[in-house]
Formats: structure tokens, C-alpha cells, sequence
């Protein structure tokens, strides 16, 4: 679970950047633009790849169920 915490937090911390870098047209031209974009969807896949493993083997430690209606 750390690495997908990690993954998460990445992907977040990216996004930010983002969101600061391109706030003007001319962000969009720089290729470390281009290069955070890639490493955040990289990091969510990540993040989506291994909770979904982990959830197919009934491995979350956080499995929620649903609420029993009288």
C-alpha cells in the first residue's frame, strides 16, 4: 500500500504543478509540461492498477461494505 500512497501523492503533487505551470498559454510549449503530464498519468495508472489487483484479491485492508437496510 506505501507505493500506491507514494503513487498517489505523486500524481497529486504533479497535478499542482500543473495547474500553476499552465495557467498562462505559454506553459503549454514547455516540454517539462508535457514531461509532468506524462509522469501523472503514469502515477494514477500506477495507483489504479494496484488497487484494483488488490481489491480483485480481496486484499484492501479497507473493503467497506454495505450497510444492512432493515
Amino acid at each position: 500500500m506505501v507505493d500506491s500512497c507514494r503513487s498517489g501523492m505523486m500524481a497529486r503533487l504533479t497535478l499542482s504543478a500543473l495547474a500553476n505551470a499552465t495557467r498562462s498559454e505559454s506553459g503549454w510549449s514547455q516540454p517539462e509540461v508535457h514531461r509532468a503530464l506524462l509522469v501523472s498519468g503514469l502515477s494514477v495508472l500506477i495507483s489504479a492498477t494496484w488497487l484494483l489487483r488488490q481489491d480483485l484479491n480481496g486484499e484492501l485492508p479497507f473493503k467497506t461494505q454495505s450497510p444492512v437496510v432493515p
